[in-house]
C-alpha cells in the first residue's frame, strides 16, 4: 500500500490579507484538502465502487468566497456551534451578551467566529496515517464569550480511508465550548442529494420554533414522523413531507438526539449513501447530537470550486455537536468547560464501501 503523504501549497490571501495554506493528506486511496482559513475541509476525494474519485464535500474557489458565502462551508465552527437563544448565556451567576447574527440569536460563535480565523498548522505522518493539526487562540471576551480559549482540531486520514476530526479545548476561566465541522456532503459529487438515503441512529430529535431554537420540554420521539430515520430513508421523500417542522425549516435543520449517553465513546450517528450505494459514508462520534441540515437556503446564486451553481438541497450537513442552546438548558448535556480540564471530542467519517479494496 502506498505510504501516506502530506503536501501543501499557498491558497491565496484571507479576507484580512493573511496568507492561507492548503494542506493535502493522502492515505488509503482517499485524499483530504484542509485550509488554514476557518480550518475548512476544502475537498475530500473518495473513490466510488467503480474506482472513480470525486470530492464528496462542497468546496469554494477562494477564502474570500468562503467568507462571503455565509454558509460556513467546511469550516470548524465555534466557540459555540449552532444557536444560543437571544445571544445570552448565564454562567456561575454572570450573564454574558453575545453578538446576534441569526434572527435575533447567536449562531456558530457569532459573525467573527472561528470560521473567519486563520489557524496555525502542524503536520506529519504516523504509520499509515497522514495528519494536520490546526490550532487557534481565542482571547477572553472574543465574541462576548468569557475566558481565553486554546483549541485544536486534528484531521487525520488513515489506511482505511477514514477521515477523523479530533478536537481539544482548554480555558483559563469557566466558559462554554461546542466545536464541530460544518461540511456540506454530496456523495455523488454534484447535483442534489434528494436521491441519497440517510439513516440517523437516534430515537428522538429537538423540535424548534420559527427561529430554529429548540422548543421547551423533552425531546420528541421520531416514531411516526418524517424524522424517523432509524432505517435508511430517501431524503427527497422526507424533506418534502407535509409536516410543520419540515415546512418551517424548508427541509431538515434539526438536532437528532443520538442513542447512547455522552461519554460512551465513539458510536455511529448516521449513514449516508449515494444512489445505488456508489459511495457510502458513516459518521461516528463521541458527541450527543447531530444536526442534519439539507442546505435549504441555497438558490443557485453561489458557485462551487468548479463553477457549478449550488441549488437548493445540493448537499446535506451532518454536524456532530452538543445540543443547540445547551448553555441555557440545564437538562441538556453540559457544554461548560472549566480551568484545569480539557474538552475532547472526536468524529470520524468512514467509507465502508472501500473495504476489501487493494492498492
Amino acid at each position: 500500500m502506498p505510504r501516506p503523504t502530506v503536501q501543501h501549497r499557498p491558497f491565496g490571501p484571507s479576507p484580512s490579507g493573511e496568507d492561507v495554506e492548503l494542506w493535502r493528506l493522502e492515505s488509503g486511496g482517499v485524499y483530504a484538502e484542509i485550509l488554514t482559513y476557518g480550518a475548512v475541509l476544502h475537498s475530500l476525494g473518495v473513490p466510488d465502487t467503480a474506482g472513480g474519485i470525486r470530492s464528496v464535500v462542497v468546496g469554494l474557489p477562494s477564502a474570500d468566497a468562503y467568507a462571503k458565502a455565509g454558509g460556513y462551508f467546511g469550516a470548524v465552527v465555534g466557540r459555540y456551534a449552532n444557536r444560543i437563544a437571544d445571544g445570552r448565556l448565564t454562567l456561575d451567576g454572570t450573564t454574558y451578551e453575545l453578538p446576534l447574527n441569526d434572527r435575533g440569536h447567536t449562531l456558530h460563535g457569532g459573525p467573527e467566529g472561528f470560521h473567519t480565523k486563520v489557524w496555525e498548522a502542524q503536520t506529519g505522518t504516523d504509520g499509515n496515517t497522514a495528519w494536520v493539526r490546526l490550532a487557534l487562540h481565542s482571547p477572553d471576551g472574543d465574541m462576548g464569550f468569557p475566558g481565553a480559549l486554546d483549541v485544536s482540531v486534528t484531521y487525520a486520514l488513515d489506511a482505511a480511508g477514514t477521515l477523523s476530526c479530533a478536537y481539544t479545548a482548554v480555558t483559563d476561566r469557566p466558559t462554554v465550548v461546542n466545536l464541530c465541522n460544518h461540511s456540506y456532503f454530496n456523495l455523488a459529487g454534484d447535483g442534489d442529494v434528494l436521491g441519497h438515503t440517510l439513516q440517523v441512529d437516534a430515537p428522538a430529535y429537538l423540535p424548534v420554533d420559527t427561529a430554529s431554537i429548540p422548543l421547551r420540554g423533552a425531546p420528541a420521539g421520531v416514531a411516526g414522523t418524517p424524522f424517523d430515520l432509524t432505517s435508511p430513508q430517501v431524503l427527497g421523500d422526507r424533506v418534502g413531507a407535509a409536516d410543520d417542522q419540515v415546512r418551517g425549516a424548508g427541509g431538515f435543520d434539526h438536532c437528532w438526539v443520538l442513542a447512547g449517553a455522552q461519554g460512551d465513546g465513539l458510536r455511529r450517528a448516521a449513514r449516508l449513501a449515494a444512489p445505488r450505494d456508489a459511495r457510502v459514508m458513516e459518521v461516528w462520534t463521541t458527541e450527543p447530537g447531530v444536526q442534519v441540515f439539507t442546505a435549504n437556503h441555497l438558490d443557485g446564486a453561489l458557485e462551487d470550486v468548479q463553477g457549478r451553481p449550488l441549488e437548493r438541497h445540493a448537499a446535506v450537513c451532518l454536524e456532530t455537536q452538543h445540543f443547540p442552546d445547551a448553555p441555557n438548558r440545564p437538562e441538556y448535556p453540559s457544554a461548560v468547560l472549566r480551568p484545569g480540564t480539557t474538552a475532547r471530542s472526536r468524529t470520524e467519517f468512514r467509507f465502508p464501501h472501500l473495504r476489501g479494496r487493494t492498492g
